[in-house]
Formats: C-alpha cells, structure tokens, sequence
C-alpha cells in the first residue's frame, strides 16, 4: 500500500559554494529541496521528499536530510547540480551564479509509488522540470512550482541568465501554487507592479500566486491581494529564503485561508533568516514569533 504524506517536495540537491562580498567562502549540499523540504517537515507536516545525486553523492544527501523530519526518497543521476553563488553586497540582493554541474531531467515515472496532496517542485535551473510533469502531477494532486527554475538558464560560458518561460500559458492552468520574486515576476508578464503582475499570472491560469519581495511576500487568490510584511532581525540565513516561504504556504493553506497561510510562511521565513541553513525550529517556534512580532 502506498504511503501518505500532505506534501511530496521534488527536486535536485546541489554542491553549492557561496563566497560572501567580503571573500569568505561556505560550501555545503543545499538547493531548493532542502530548504523547502525543512520546512515543510518541521512547520509539521508529514512530507516526502525526492531528489537525485550522482551514486558518489548518496551518502552525503542522506546525511543532509538524516535530521530533517521527512522521508527521504534517491534518484540516480549522472551529475549532481553544483552552483557557484558570488555575493557581491552585505544584503546578499546582487549576486552572480555559475554552474558547475546539472542534473538530469526529472520524470514523473520515477517519483516514489507514494500518495501526496501536493506536488512541491523545487528545482535549480532550465531543464530540471518540463511543463509536462506538473500536468501529469495535476492528475494525482494540487501542483505548486517555484517558477525560478524554469527562467535561469545555464548558459554556454556556464553563467546563469535569465529568459521568459515560453510555455507558461501552456502550463500555468496545471498549476494550484505559482512561486515567483518580484524580479522573476516582471520577466514572466513585463509588469513592475507586483499586485498587477500577480492578477495577470492569475488570468493565465496559475490558482494562487506567491510573490516574495525583500520588504514583504504577497499572496493573490483570484479575489484579493494580500500582503505581510518580513520582520527578521538580521539576514545572515538569507539563502533558502524563496523556498522556505513557498513551502510553508502551499502546506499551511492546507489548514488555513490564505491571509493565515500567509502570515505564517512570513513569519517562518523572518525567523529562519536570522539563522543560516535550513529552518530547524518548530511549529510552537513560528507560532511564537507570531504573536511577539504580528
């Protein structure tokens, strides 16, 4: 019998090494998965998670995520992702991104035999997912896609740059939860205003629009914009920041409106970004921040 969990979070992990604007250098296994796949797992919900690694990395992805909270499901690929993310300013805004190695394409057919109310895809870069699976995923559950993975490119000098998804009107209709930031959101409608933006995504299909900003995190349903504003006292655990905010909304709303979903995954992202790494608080913890700070 299959297994049951609220969320399934799918993506590639990936080598990254991060050098600070003032030189210093961290490299650990991360990617959106583990920032995503923490939070969902520790906000309390019981979460699956998918990824894949070259063989030699195996044991290296399960010690990321051996103290995680969720069940951790390996795919073989020929590489592991590998990034290189040159900050170049305190507040880590302005960066540039080199690829050092690429995953190989996921396919619905090799995700585990397992039953999940939604389908979490979290990858990196161009080529990580095509439009195709979300439409598959729409058939066994609610779909939410961080859009970041379908307009970074690596390019033939291996830099990063960033082009419009050409089948968005295509696939947005398979779509429950759409993830942009602010930035990702004028390249998919040519809009600056984040409310217009998020209503034009909406018209092309996308059920709910998430769109994350350095002051705020909007949510738009169709009906009415939301706002909530980030409160953390310091950013020095700003990585992760996109990933761990969309994983707490698409898995709150399953317990919650959108004005509550969306106070929370705020909340959750202000309090980790005052810790580098992944969120591994608690529930009562976001809870808390909550009531001290909302």
């Amino acid at each position: 019998m299959s297994k049951d969990y609220d969320v399934l979070v799918i993506g590639p992990v990936s080598w990254d090494c991060n050098i600070d604007y003032q030189g210093n250098k961290r490299e650990e296994l991360g990617g959106a998965v583990v920032a995503s796949g923490f939070a969902a797992a520790k906000s309390g919900n019981k979460t699956a998670l998918f990824t894949k690694s070259k063989v030699e990395d195996k044991a290296e992805v399960e010690k990321r995520f051996a103290d995680c909270g969720a069940d951790l499901y390996w795919g073989e690929s020929k590489d592991t992702c590998s990034i290189k993310n040159q900050y170049f300013t305190a507040d880590k805004e302005k960066r540039a991104c080199t690829s050092m190695g690429v995953c190989d394409t996921f396919r619905f057919d090799e995700l585990p035999d397992i039953n999940a109310k939604i389908y979490h895809f979290a990858g990196l870069v161009w080529g990580d997912f095509y439009g195709e699976l979300f439409k598959d995923a729409s058939k066994h559950g609610k779909v939410a896609v961080d859009v970041q993975c379908l307009l970074r490119h690596v390019e033939e000098d291996k830099s990063m740059a960033f082009h419009d998804w050409a089948e968005k009107k295509e696939y947005l209709k398979y779509i429950d939860y759409l993830k942009t930031d602010a930035a990702e959101a004028e390249i998919l409608t040519g809009l600056t205003d984040r409310a217009e933006a998020a209503k034009l995504l909406f018209s092309w299909g996308a059920k709910e629009v998430l769109i994350t900003h350095n002051t705020e995190v909007l949510a738009y349903d169709g009906k009415e914009i939301y706002t909530c504003p980030i409160k953390a006292r310091n950013l020095s655990g700003r990585t992760g920041r996109g990933d761990t905010t969309f994983a707490g909304y698409i898995t709150e709303r399953q317990r919650a409106n959108v004005k509550d979903a969306l106070q929370y995954c705020t909340a959750l992202v202000s309090l980790k970004m005052e810790t580098p790494g992944p969120f591994k608080g608690t529930r009562e913890d976001v809870l808390d921040y909550i009531k001290e700070f909302y």
